[in-house]
């Protein structure tokens, strides 16, 4: 007969993103995750395969939380670009905040971390800023179409712009926190944006 678990497998998996978004895939260890998950090696291993599938699994709940407001930010009703601008502006508050800073992103942690040699990873990284580009994009069409922006701008290069100026808003924040290096480069993309 097959024991009930005597644990929440999702608040689990929610604890343990927690964890590898506070200290990183590779400084975060099975016994750290046993300790801080209060479940032994054994029900990790059962539950959510070995950490590195944990791992995954951990970075594939992010991103659908962090997509599912991306879209819901993107696709409201009404004029694009200050929807556009106002998620530009939210990442690089989130970038410099003491609360959020120092965990950074964990798309762009782990585009960092693993993607360069890791193949998981990196489809998963791809994955979320091809996302998020499409996002982008679709707001950036809907603002030209709806006489917001300029008709002859590329809203495709434009939604790449964004996409690479927000990771990098996410390293530069995480790493040093200067507000008004983050600020500037992020008011002078949004100028681009018109």
């Amino acid at each position: 007969m097959a024991r009930t678990k005597e644990f929440d497998p999702d608040a689990v998996l929610q604890s343990a993103l927690e964890l590898f978004w506070r200290r990183g895939y590779e400084a975060t260890s099975v016994a750290d995750l046993v300790e801080h998950l209060g479940i032994g090696r054994a029900s990790i291993y059962a539950t959510f395969g070995n950490k590195h599938e944990l791992y995954l699994k951990a970075l594939d709940r992010y991103a659908e939380g962090r997509d599912a407001v991306l879209l819901a930010e993107l696709s409201q009703p009404g004029d694009a670009l200050p929807a556009v601008r106002a998620v530009v502006r939210r990442f690089a508050a989130e970038a410099v905040s003491d609360d959020v800073r120092l965990k950074g992103c964990l798309v762009t942690n782990t585009a960092v971390e693993l993607a360069p040699h890791e193949s998981a990873s990196a489809r998963r990284v791809e994955s979320s800023w091809d996302h998020f580009e499409t996002l982008l994009h679709s707001a950036l069409v809907r603002a030209q179409a709806q006489g917001e922006l300029a008709e002859g701008r590329d809203p495709q290069a434009l939604a790449r712009m964004v996409l690479v100026l927000l990771q990098g808003v996410r390293v530069v924040g995480k790493a040093s926190g200067d507000t008004a290096r983050v600020r500037d480069a992020v008011e002078q993309a949004l100028s681009l944006l018109e």
